[in-house]
């Protein structure tokens, strides 16, 4: 009892009691607020929506892998008795199938994965709506996806150009830089147009009349000098051209890229990290809504 009298009447110094810890949370900002080291921590979510992709698209198919080469392969015979038979398209002094499909080799890949982006959040609201992960693996699993279909049609180029017996020039060493450009592209264009099907349903409408439009302001079945020399610089303001032209150029040994290329270029930056910051703004919403 007489200790615990003498403890009331001499309390403990002030100095003696510890400071609690005073915690700030604040959101986080710039590149920090992508949180694009989390997509590594989920790499294995990652590769298996890639994997479940590829599988759920050939399962129970009579042709299987075999429509991932028929599709270019009709668009290559068709546009080649048009353009190439009637219209006498200039396909600089290569054959003209060969030029054609150096063009849509790069396209369908595109094509296919801004598609699979911009509906990939809808086609994964089970998912979304009941677990949490980087919301920006989805669409990114999308444009990976198509690197799958891209590589079987390689395959017909090739055959292709043994045919036609011509010999890629050095330049094929910088065909991967293309290729990441392109996916770049696709989901650069591809987070905007995902984020914004989750609350307009329209998108779905939307993407393939854009990407029918987009092909014929794209030089796929013609060649760039077609144009007036005075209007190419609007070619500048559509990233794909500059992929398709640096196709032709590393594999075909075609006119290379111009300066307007670095134009193309910077777009498709401005439009991968606008899309990635808007993603990530508007993620939050997403099971709500979804």
């Amino acid at each position: 009892m007489t200790e615990l009298t003498s403890s009331f009447r001499n309390p403990p110094s002030q100095a003696s009691v510890p400071e609690t810890p005073t915690v700030i949370i604040q959101p986080s900002r710039g590149l920090a607020s992508l949180q694009l080291r989390a997509l590594w921590e989920y790499r294995e979510l990652l590769y298996f929506l890639v994997w479940r992709d590829v599988k759920v698209r050939y399962k129970q198919t009579a042709l299987g892998v075999a429509w991932v080469i028929l599709q270019p392969v009709v668009s290559m015979l068709i546009f080649s008795g048009l353009f190439g038979v009637l219209l006498k398209a200039p396909s600089g002094g290569v054959p003209y199938p060969l030029f054609l499909y150096a063009g849509l080799l790069p396209w369908n890949y595109f094509a296919g994965s801004l598609n699979r982006s911009s509906t990939s959040l809808v086609n994964s609201a089970h998912l979304i709506s009941k677990v949490y992960f980087p919301r920006l693996i989805v669409p990114l699993s999308g444009v990976l996806t198509g690197l799958v279909d891209f590589g079987v049609a390689a395959t017909v180029f090739i055959l292709l150009m043994v045919w036609y017996r011509v010999v890629p020039t050095a330049a094929i060493f910088l065909l991967p830089l293309f290729v990441l450009l392109a996916m770049a592209t696709a989901l650069g264009f591809g987070l905007w147009l995902a984020a914004l099907n989750v609350r307009y349903r329209d998108v779905n409408y939307l993407v393939p009349f854009l990407v029918q439009v987009w092909m014929y302001l794209t030089p796929v079945v013609y060649a760039v000098t077609l144009i007036p020399e005075r209007f190419r610089w609007l070619l500048a303001l559509n990233p794909m051209v500059g992929v398709v032209e640096g196709f032709r150029w590393a594999l075909l040994g075609a006119q290379p890229p111009g300066p307007l290329f670095v134009v193309s270029v910077l777009i498709t930056l401005v439009m991968l990290v606008g899309g990635a910051f808007f993603f990530r703004s508007t993620e939050r919403t997403f099971a709500d809504i979804i």
